[in-house]
């Protein structure tokens, strides 16, 4: 007996249940369900739907990872790690466009190339690592006699070159996040004589944090004190690019301005 009660309990939940979902339907408050359910998810926080980032990392051989023993692409890994770590990013997916030994001019024309514009076009950031080897051009060319007035008019070249890389991804990509990655000086194991060369180092950085500022939703990571002022070795065997140590400093640095600045953005 009780189990008939109970199953008569249960089949007239279900056409009371079914009776009620008519109504609604009939008295049109069928559009209202559905609104109530689209506050809900308005209301909730972002962090309840993670997203894939697509970034672009493009320039030199700092972004290509030349001196990284595990060969996966320097600070890359470790800054991956840290933004797979936040609430609001489900994957951080890297396409790496480094090449060793670019310069200003080298890069931008591979901006040209058909894929890499592909990729800048769907990028939700683009990091840049780009002018150690257009101021080691200078010293290479005045090796013998390394004076502050040679690195001027490169400068100058830099400045110029630097400002079309953007303009080129900005072509591409209007709303993506831009991180110039600056200068640091390892030349101090090579020329401690040049007292110059650490102000060399500053005004070219300063120069890209210029440019940087023109662009209004661009971000420049300062890495030269890192290098500058650690008593650890953060250099590779080459003595210019930086070792494992190095790379996680650098990502360490970038994922500290990505998290004061960009992210919240980027998840809105």
């Amino acid at each position: 007996m009780l189990k008939k009660f109970t199953l008569l309990y249960i089949v007239l939940a279900m056409i009371l249940g079914s009776c009620s979902q008519f109504e609604n339907f009939q008295k049109g408050n069928f559009n209202k369900v559905k609104e109530t359910g689209m506050e809900l998810k308005e209301a909730l926080p972002t962090s309840f739907f993670p997203k894939d980032l697509h970034i672009v990392a493009a320039g030199d051989s700092l972004t290509q990872g030349v001196g990284d023993s595990t060969d996966t692409g320097g600070y890359i890994p470790y800054l991956a790690e840290q933004l797979e770590a936040e609430k609001t990013i489900k994957n951080a997916n890297f396409e790496n466009f480094g090449v060793r030994g670019n310069r200003t001019d080298q890069l931008l024309e591979r901006l040209k190339n058909k894929d890499i514009q592909s990729s800048v076009k769907e990028a939700d950031l683009v990091i840049l690592t780009i002018g150690g080897n257009d101021l080691m051009k200078v010293v290479k060319e005045n090796f013998s006699s390394l004076k502050l007035n040679h690195f001027e008019t490169e400068q100058k070249l830099f400045a110029k070159q630097l400002q079309e890389i953007f303009l080129a991804i900005r072509n591409q990509n209007q709303e993506a996040p831009i991180v110039l990655v600056g200068l640091y000086n390892p030349f101090y194991n090579w020329f401690a004589d040049v007292k110059e060369m650490n102000q060399i180092v500053d005004e070219w950085n300063a120069q890209s944090l210029s440019i940087v500022e023109q662009d209004g939703n661009a971000y420049f990571v300062d890495i030269h004190d890192i290098f500058l002022n650690n008593e650890e070795n953060l250099l590779y065997t080459d003595y210019f690019h930086p070792n494992d140590l190095g790379y996680q400093l650098m990502a360490d640095r970038i994922y500290e301005i990505l998290d004061e600045q960009v992210i919240d953005s980027m998840s809105n």
